[in-house]
């Protein structure tokens, strides 16, 4: 880790953090306080994902579903309009939509095949994303003039990583460059993060294995074909088991790269010397 210990933490010129953990735990709520406090760049990986890599992806379905108004197809052939994906770090639903959920297109769901393929996409615009991060580091530096840095991970950085790997070229880039912060939720935060979920279903990247074997699951134990399944209720069926699934992945990573900080404790952080204190703590315990 580029700081073994609190005294190195607490005596470094520059600070570089990246947050991981489940959505919902508090990573953009703690990296705005940073940025809005001062003297911290703030690297969405989301947003990198949504503008750098899968941009074009995003418009394109935008265009599409445009090219099924005739009114509209035409002002786009003569290229009278245009249309564009507003994303932002507290708005990433442009990427979300384009994900999708798997399931009956009459409630609003994709073929599978075309999930899976979309989810592939995913795959490699996050792992570019990750690997982005040690180039934004030193450009925040370089022409912003930031020396603190934190990494806003998205919540399937697990999925696209192997934290038992010591090879693991993702891993290895970002911890020679950041301190990778795990926020560990206990067992009330993930049945408040399900019932949130219950409430709002949201597109999700997945592991190719864990799709496969919970898509196959689902349309077992509800006795329907791929064409006839709930996207939302699929959705919440996958993301409960998702909770069970990535726990051990993000432990693993923060053994094995970094450490942990309670989703608690986190939650009462209102400044940077708020969690400057928790890092040190951390340190010391590991």
């Amino acid at each position: 880790m580029i700081y073994p210990t609190a005294k190195d933490w607490r005596n470094a010129q520059s600070r570089h953090l990246l947050l991981f953990g489940m959505s919902g735990l508090g990573k953009t709520h703690v990296s705005n306080i940073l940025r809005e406090g001062g003297g911290w760049f703030h690297y969405s990986v989301d947003y990198r994902i949504g503008t750098r890599y899968m941009g074009e992806h995003i418009v394109d379905n935008f265009k599409a579903e445009a090219m099924r108004n005739p009114f509209l197809a035409d002002l786009l052939r003569s290229d009278s309009i245009y249309i564009a994906s507003n994303i932002t770090f507290e708005n990433l639903s442009p990427l979300s939509t384009y994900m999708g959920k798997p399931g009956d297109p009459a409630r609003g769901g994709i073929p599978i095949a075309e999930y899976r393929r979309r989810q592939g996409q995913h795959k490699k615009a996050e792992v570019a994303a990750l690997l982005d991060t040690p180039h934004f580091v030193r450009r925040a530096r370089a022409l912003y003039g930031y020396d603190n840095f934190v990494c806003d991970s998205g919540g399937s950085i697990c999925e696209v990583v192997d934290p038992g790997d010591p090879n693991d070229p993702v891993l290895n880039a970002l911890s020679e460059n950041l301190l990778m912060v795990w926020i560990e939720g206990g067992i009330e935060h993930a049945e408040e993060l399900a019932r949130r979920f219950d409430a709002a279903p949201k597109p999700m990247y997945f592991n190719p294995d864990f799709l496969d074997d919970t898509w196959a699951e689902f349309c077992h134990a509800h006795r329907v074909s791929e064409s006839e399944v709930d996207p939302d209720a699929f959705m919440r069926f996958a993301y409960r088991r998702c909770l069970s699934h990535r726990a051990p992945l993000y432990r693993a990573m923060a053994e094995n790269w970094g450490i942990s900080i309670p989703a608690a404790d986190m939650a009462r952080v209102q400044n940077a010397a708020d969690l400057d204190l928790l890092v040190a703590r951390a340190l010391d315990a590991r």
